[in-house]
């Protein structure tokens, strides 16, 4: 199983290169990579994010290959994606992410995701 894992940046620096796969850094929680892909249906694909090389390289979606950054004000619609899937209710690693979600949101910091 391929894993996506997402956690949280305690202070962004916009000068910094965030390609260094440093999970333990941001206490990610570890989702499988199917699920991301499945949420491109509901929407994921709407979310603005940017590639972790850069602040200038913005995206939608999350780079299942590489470092997403996901900014707080795209926080409230990546929240609902993942409140919308019905596995959240079962997943404990889906229900870890929504935490996570909603206290960078509380926080208005970045997430960070780590793809394959």
């Amino acid at each position: 199983m391929y894993t996506c894992e997402f956690g949280i940046i305690d202070k962004i620096d916009q000068g910094k290169k965030y390609y260094e796969y440093e999970p333990e850094k941001y206490d990610c929680v570890y989702i499988d990579c199917d699920i991301v892909l499945d949420w491109w249906e509901v929407g994921l694909n709407q979310v603005k994010t940017y590639i972790g090389v850069g602040f200038e390289r913005e995206f939608y979606g999350i780079d299942v290959d590489g470092v997403s950054l996901i900014p707080p004000e795209s926080l409230s619609v990546f929240e609902k994606i993942v409140e919308s899937d019905p596995r959240t209710k079962e997943d404990q690693s889906l229900k870890e992410l929504l935490k996570k979600i909603k206290k960078a949101k509380e926080e208005n910091k970045y997430m960070i995701c780590f793809g394959v």
